[in-house]
């Protein structure tokens, strides 16, 4: 998982270098709306159908909670939480102040990877203060091909790439994913680069969240995702980098609260 905490140093130093820097086709992507964790990345989202009046929510990986790596098979939900989040400005040069968390709304490493904070601040305040909306949940999944951003709130850094396609399961060490997204080569994510949002570029809109890499070829490894197929077939695919959507929290939200009841919510559940 691209916590991985934090790479090597190499890996940190060539980061470091390339702070505020992103390829000429991710101009029109900025930092507006990410944060940065204590040790990943992170975005302020909304649902599609969320009032700037409700908490905002923060997204991250489910294995970047502070208290460690859920369980397979385990989920939280409505945790008290005081996380704090740094704010980027615009061109992520800067903090523009920090943010806190309310609770842990919801996260798991089942089937997904996926964390959700709640703030103990609204988004519409958010705007007002430090003049950054957030990033909007699309409610649809993506397609193969679409040109998508990386954005690391944690290097400052956007990795751009492609949907190369997706991933029946995706394995690593003890937890599997489902309908993981596989990104084309030009994505070389890092560790810190977890919890990133995936924004697809044609809309600005979140379509998933950065997670994991096969880093040394290793199969089914931890930090050596595998890729098996419906007939369970494994294929390992060094220096590829992977995400998981998002579009099916969207179905698990009522404004900033879970709603786990709602029939169409396919996330997993306690």
């Amino acid at each position: 998982m691209t916590r991985r905490l934090l790479g090597t140093l190499f890996a940190m130093l060539t980061a470091s270098a390339l702070v505020g820097t992103a390829p000429a086709e991710a101009a029109t992507t900025t930092f507006a709306g990410t944060v940065a964790l204590s040790n990943c990345s992170g975005s302020v989202v909304k649902p599609p159908e969320a009032s700037l009046d409700d908490p905002a929510l923060v997204l991250s990986n489910g294995h970047c909670l502070q208290e460690g790596f859920p369980d397979p098979g385990e989920v939280i939900v409505d945790k008290p939480s005081s996380r704090t989040f740094s704010l980027l400005s615009k061109d992520g040069r800067s903090s523009l102040g920090t943010l806190k968390a309310k609770k842990l709304l919801y996260a798991t490493m089942t089937d997904t990877d996926v964390s959700l904070y709640q703030l103990d601040t609204s988004y519409a305040k958010i705007k007002s203060r430090y003049g950054i909306a957030p990033l909007t949940l699309s409610p649809t999944r993506p397609s193969a091909g679409i040109a998508m951003d990386v954005v690391s709130g944690y290097w400052k850094k956007i990795y751009s790439c492609n949907i190369d396609g997706f991933v029946h399961e995706l394995h690593e060490a003890d937890w599997v994913w489902k309908d993981s997204i596989r990104y084309t080569s030009a994505c070389k994510t890092i560790g810190g680069t977890s919890g990133s949002p995936i924004i697809e570029t044609s809309t600005g809109k979140v379509v998933g969240v950065n997670n994991t890499g096969n880093e040394s070829g290793q199969r089914c490894t931890m930090n050596n995702p595998c890729e098996v197929d419906a007939a369970g077939n494994v294929t390992v695919r060094q220096g590829i980098n992977y995400g998981e959507q998002t579009y099916q929290l969207t179905s698990c939200l009522s404004h900033s609260e879970l709603d786990l009841a709602n029939p169409n919510c396919r996330a997993p559940k306690p």
